[in-house]
């Protein structure tokens, strides 16, 4: 099969990020004796500066964190919905979906006070340390790829005509940055070098300043400038101007959380994810529903039409019972009775229909919303290339970042960082970046696991995945792409766990380059929550005598370019001999590994 690049290994460190730049700031810290937990922190505030139509400051990350010598645990880095954001509120606007863009979509940032904890707790290094390398950039310029200058040409009008504060950062003296130019944001370099002399007068240890830091945060001067600018009213995709209900109490409220992950165990690998308040325990479901292992042959026209098949069916359930106040119990999800019944709706034929289950005999709700079906219509598919689609008003389905490490003592990490899309909100023009639109996700019919609701989570398309052997972290992984994100990374780990070894290690680059896929098949997480019955995006080389058979078995085949779907990191660790591996995505010709 053919293959991109080789799967790197090594013994000391290993890296894999969706930008160069980021995975080369990580190596840097490793190679500077800190850990992966500094390494991610480092990686993660330098795709803040470079990735800034894919995340920001003012978004989100869920992370999976298994130390060497302790037990896996999700970092919850998702802020939920303000004390105002209440349903009532909303619909008394004239709203019946909260808007993709502005400030009423913004949730609590949660990002960076995740990772600040995590390099409290797990980390070596000092903030200034970790810092160093987003400051750099960010101040100095770094060369700015192709997307974000295309990003913000679909939304100059936007910018001119609205969000001004915008235009100033990314449109100075009429242009938008243009691929390879040297792109700086002073304000945010200025955020950062102001944020570390505050937390440095608080005290001479690492731990003072990192909790220093922190209330700075949620309660000085960044907590003050969030909460003056979400108070301003501003276009969003509902074409008028709203004020946000994000306030200094709710920053001030807000803290990182621990929590244990989710895990499904499938022909001996043990995936962990996030619980249901993300949509992680639907990669879950997708192996739940799988026959064994020696019932799959891979890469074959039935291999795909069950994956797809099995892919609806556990989208349907995340739109029935997924959200931060699901009462679903997951092991009736997951059990063998549950997915036998569930895997007799896979027939011959593909299903257009949206079919969650009945789990304990309850009945499903969706929302109205989600019972409309688009069949035959047109979705954009551009996000396949791990691109957001951008509309004129500045709606956007979304996308992110991902990064994994593991370093010579076996701590490893998965993290999909988010949200705070230059495209999501105005610039705070003090601050350097804007606030994020995660409260799309949640709905505005009342009694549903993923409701609007004060001080809950929106049901996140974020989604981190760790694989275990025997008790042992593996591999860590993960993908960009909204709602694709468990379907690429379904189809990644059964790449990996299907097929041969590579040398010592996993072949983490050939599963990674394998065609990839998605379907639009139930609703989605983005304003304005389009789905298209039946459907499935294949990349051209999964072959056509695939998209043939496919065809014939009733799937609506949209056929991608090539390189077309998915944007997968991957880290491994193989715990016998302690050999590292690491690969990662040339789909978009931005995401690279490092280590040695």
């Amino acid at each position: 099969m053919f293959q991109t690049r080789p799967t790197l290994q090594g013994t000391f460190g290993m890296v894999s990020s969706t930008h160069w730049l980021a995975s080369a700031a990580a190596m840097a810290v490793l190679e500077d004796d800190g850990n992966a937990y500094d390494a991610a922190v480092a990686a993660a505030f330098v795709l803040h500066v470079v990735e800034p139509h894919l995340n920001g400051p003012g978004g989100e990350v869920p992370m999976i964190v298994a130390p060497a010598d302790g037990t896996p645990k999700v970092l919850c880095g998702q802020g939920g919905a303000p004390a105002g954001a209440t349903i009532e509120h909303y619909t008394s606007l004239g709203l019946d979906l909260v808007p993709g863009t502005g400030p009423l979509a913004a949730a609590v940032p949660g990002a960076v006070d995740a990772w600040l904890l995590l390099l409290h707790d797990h980390g070596t290094k000092p903030l200034r340390e970790v810092l160093k390398y987003a400051i750099s950039y960010a101040e100095n310029g770094h060369p700015a790829v192709d997307r974000v200058g295309a990003t913000v040409e679909t939304v100059r009008e936007l910018f001119e005509t609205e969000w001004t504060t915008s235009a100033e950062l990314y449109l100075p003296g009429g242009r938008s940055p243009k691929p390879g130019e040297l792109f700086k944001n002073p304000a945010l370099a200025n955020t950062w070098r102001r944020l570390i002399a505050e937390a440095e007068a608080a005290g001479a240890s690492r731990e003072t300043q990192i909790e220093a830091a922190r209330r700075v945060w949620r309660e000085g001067f960044i907590a003050e400038a969030i909460a003056e600018f979400a108070a301003k009213p501003t276009v969003d995709t509902s074409g008028e101007r709203h004020a946000g209900t994000l306030t200094g109490d709710d920053l001030a409220a807000f803290r990182a959380t621990y929590e244990d992950p989710v895990t499904f165990t499938w022909n001996g690998w043990t995936i962990a994810k996030a619980g249901l308040w993300s949509q992680g325990p639907t990669l879950l479901q997708q192996l739940a529903l799988l026959p064994d292992a020696d019932g799959l042959d891979y890469a074959t026209p039935d291999y795909y039409h069950t994956l797809i098949e099995g892919t609806k069916l556990a989208m349907a359930d995340r739109e029935a019972w997924y959200g931060d106040s699901a009462d679903v119990d997951l092991a009736t999800l997951l059990s063998p009775a549950y997915n036998e019944s569930r895997r007799k709706l896979i027939g011959e034929r593909a299903s257009h229909e949206l079919r969650p289950g009945s789990p304990d005999g309850r009945e499903p709700r969706l929302s109205k919303h989600a019972q409309y079906v688009a069949g035959g219509g047109a979705v954009a598919t551009a996000a396949g290339a791990g691109e957001p689609t951008v509309a004129k008003d500045g709606a956007t389905r979304g996308d992110t970042c991902h990064l994994d490490v593991v370093d010579r003592w076996g701590n490893m990490i998965a993290a999909t960082p988010s949200g705070g899309w230059l495209q999501s909100n105005p610039v705070i023009p003090r601050l350097g970046f804007p606030l994020g639109t995660r409260l799309q996700m949640a709905w505005l019919d009342p009694g549903l696991p993923n409701s609007l609701a004060p001080g809950k989570r929106p049901r996140t398309t974020l989604t981190p995945s760790l694989a275990s052997r025997d008790g042992v972290p593996v591999m860590a992984f993960g993908t960009p792409g909204g709602d694709q994100q468990d379907q690429w990374s379904a189809h990644f780990f059964l790449a990996v766990a299907l097929r041969e070894k590579v040398r010592s290690g996993l072949d983490l680059q050939g599963a990674i380059d394998a065609p990839n896929w998605h379907t639009d098949s139930f609703p989605g997480s983005f304003y304005p929550r389009a789905m298209v019955s039946g459907s499935v995006t294949v990349e051209s080389r999964i072959g056509d005598d695939v998209i043939a058979e496919l065809e014939r078995r009733g799937h609506l085949v949209t056929v991608g370019e090539p390189w077309s779907e998915g944007r997968l990191c991957a880290v491994a660790r193989d715990p016998e001999t302690g050999v590292l591996s690491a690969a990662a995505n040339p789909r978009g010709m931005q995401g690279y590994a490092a280590g040695r």
